[in-house]
Formats: C-alpha cells, sequence, structure tokens
C-alpha cells in the first residue's frame, strides 16, 4: 500500500483516489521529516475495518496497520455467530447444558455486556439473538413473523438468563434456547481493540472504522487541531450531513433504522429491537453517541434509541454527546443537553 505525505481536509473523493493509486506525492517540505499516510481495510464480523494512519516511518506504519487488522480477524474468530467453531458460537450451543468454561476476555467482555443491559433498563441486551432470528434480520432482510412466533422467542429473551461465575470463569444459560447475539456491541469492541493494537506500537495519530458506524479517532489529523471531521449523516437522505463531530481521542457510533428494514402492512420495521417487547422499536430514526470508548458509544445508542429522546437525556453521562432524529417532523434532530 502507498503512503502519502501531508495532506488537506481529508475528503470522501481523495480517499477513493488514494485507494485507487492515483494521488500523487506532494513535495517534501525542506528541513522537515516528511509525514505519511497510509490506509487499509479488512473485511470481518460481517464488517469492513479501515485504519488510516499517519506516522514518519513507512514500515513501521505498514507493520501497525497490518497488526490492527489481524487484531479485527481474530476477533471474527472469537465473537461471530456465523462462525460454528467461534467461542461465541460455542457458547450459543453448550451453555444451556450446564456452565461452560470460558475465556477471560470473553468473561470480561459478557460481564459488560450484563452491565450494559441492567444500566439501559433491558433495551439493550446480549440475549436477543432469538428475535433477531424469528424477525428474520439473522443473514436476511426481515420480514413479518406470526405473534406466536415473536411470543415463543420471547420466552428465550432476557439478560437475566445469563449467568457469570468469576471464580470458575464460566457463562450458563438457565434455560434451553437462550442465544446470544453480538451485533449491537461487536464492531465497538474491535475499533477499541485495534486502536490499543495501534498505541501499542507507537501510532499517535489513525482513524479506525468498522463500517462507519463504529468510529475512533485517535489524537488529530495534520491541519485540524480539533480532531478527525466525520459527519453524521441525514438519515433521510445520506448525501447531506447534519452535522460534523471532531474526534480527538473520542469514539462515535450511530445506530438508524435506515440500516436495515423491512415495510410490511404499511410499515415498516427496523432491525433494532426492543427485547422486551419483541418487536424492533418505534419512535427513533436514528441516534449517535459520541463517548471516550467506541464500546460505549455503541452499546448505549441502542437503549437511547429503544428508549427514546427524554430517557437518553436523563441518562447520558457527563462526557457522552448524544445527537437524536425522532421520526417525528415537528422536532428536528439535535444535540440532546
Amino acid at each position: 500500500m502507498d503512503v502519502l505525505k501531508k495532506s488537506p481536509k481529508i475528503k470522501h473523493i481523495v480517499l477513493v483516489l488514494f485507494l485507487l493509486g492515483v494521488v500523487a506525492r506532494p513535495a517534501a517540505t525542506a528541513g522537515r521529516p516528511e509525514l505519511l499516510r497510509l490506509v487499509k481495510t479488512a473485511d470481518a464480523m460481517g464488517s469492513t475495518y479501515s485504519v488510516e494512519l499517519y506516522g514518519y516511518d513507512q514500515a513501521r506504519l505498514t507493520e501497525a496497520a497490518d497488526a490492527a487488522l489481524e487484531e479485527a480477524r481474530r476477533l471474527d474468530g472469537m465473537l461471530s455467530n456465523y462462525r460454528p467453531e467461534s467461542e461465541w458460537s460455542r457458547i450459543n450451543q453448550h451453555a444451556a447444558e450446564g456452565p461452560t468454561r470460558i475465556s477471560s476476555e470473553m468473561f470480561r467482555l459478557l460481564s459488560a455486556c450484563l452491565e450494559y443491559s441492567r444500566e439501559g433498563e433491558g433495551a439493550f441486551d446480549i440475549t436477543v439473538g432469538p428475535l433477531m432470528k424469528v424477525w428474520g434480520f439473522y443473514k436476511g432482510t426481515g420480514h413479518l413473523p406470526h405473534r406466536a412466533e415473536v411470543a415463543a422467542a420471547l420466552t428465550k429473551v432476557g439478560y437475566q438468563h445469563l449467568h457469570l461465575d468469576p471464580a470458575a470463569q464460566t457463562v450458563w444459560f438457565d434455560r434451553p434456547g437462550v442465544e446470544m447475539d453480538p451485533g449491537g456491541i461487536g464492531k465497538g469492541y474491535a475499533v477499541d481493540r485495534m486502536v490499543d493494537v495501534l498505541q501499542q506500537m507507537g501510532v499517535k495519530i489513525a482513524l479506525v472504522a468498522g463500517s462507519g458506524s463504529s468510529i475512533y479517532g485517535l489524537g488529530a489529523p495534520p491541519g485540524d487541531a480539533r480532531g478527525w471531521p466525520v459527519d453524521i449523516r441525514d438519515p433521510w437522505n445520506h448525501e447531506k450531513s447534519m452535522a460534523v463531530v471532531f474526534l480527538k481521542d473520542m469514539s462515535l457510533s450511530t445506530s438508524g433504522s435506515y440500516e436495515k428494514f423491512f415495510r410490511a402492512e404499511g410499515k415498516i420495521y427496523a432491525h433494532i429491537m426492543d427485547p422486551r417487547t419483541g418487536y424492533p422499536a418505534q419512535g427513533s430514526v436514528s441516534v449517535s453517541v459520541v463517548a471516550p470508548r467506541t464500546i460505549d458509544s455503541e452499546a448505549w445508542a441502542k437503549p437511547y434509541f429503544v428508549n427514546g429522546r427524554q430517557w437518553a437525556a436523563r441518562r447520558k453521562p457527563k462526557d457522552f454527546r448524544v445527537y437524536f432524529c425522532e421520526d417525528r417532523t415537528d422536532k428536528p434532530c439535535a444535540w440532546l443537553q
């Protein structure tokens, strides 16, 4: 992968041209070290992960980018619910049979998921897997199930059915059919881990993204001390930007009903589920969360979306920023105060 020197504010067209190899190197600045830029991508966990790095050593930038993307691939082997051999799938297959020993990393992640579930009053629930399947959002674009199917799936959903034993490092489901789904947390966790890898390898300026919906800006890019400029898209017109966020050692995650949905009987049903009712959440169109960690911004976007603007305004931590779009024309998209 080629590298570029210091450039002006990054535009999408520049990134595309760079990837096509048609952006030329600018001339070196006399007496100053050459600041290089490197962009790489890889597919993992059903998403495309990208890293954009700045530094002064081409070989070290390449090594760091490769290591970060390899971390995404490692997590694909651990967290994917599409891979039957992954640790996540093994838990889903066996945890209802009895306590199942898991890795310390998985134990920490599931402990965090239970905490998000409790604090989000059940609007985030790692055991939403049966509902995602009955609504056709697992390996599909969705379909309208019968009420009896939803009711049956609901009997297998609830974070209270997941039990962790810290001493034994085990997880146990207290009823058969419980199934975890990593969709609400996997990208955020992967982005944070990739950032950790980059920092361990000495990278100080980077933008790491999982499918464009979970993003972390490390440091600030050349020419803009405010941080990495990232657009929050208009949920009704993706060609327009509703707001610009500057990420400097901060993350941004967005959950939107426009990401995956279907229409049936005159209504729109999106993939963001209310695990308490068994039906897709209504009333919100998109929620963007700015937080110090990407796992937090991704996980919290779900209960904010499901529970609504007023609940989010009451529960938002002081170091979070939340941009809310409701499905109503009389209340414009805005940052929560």
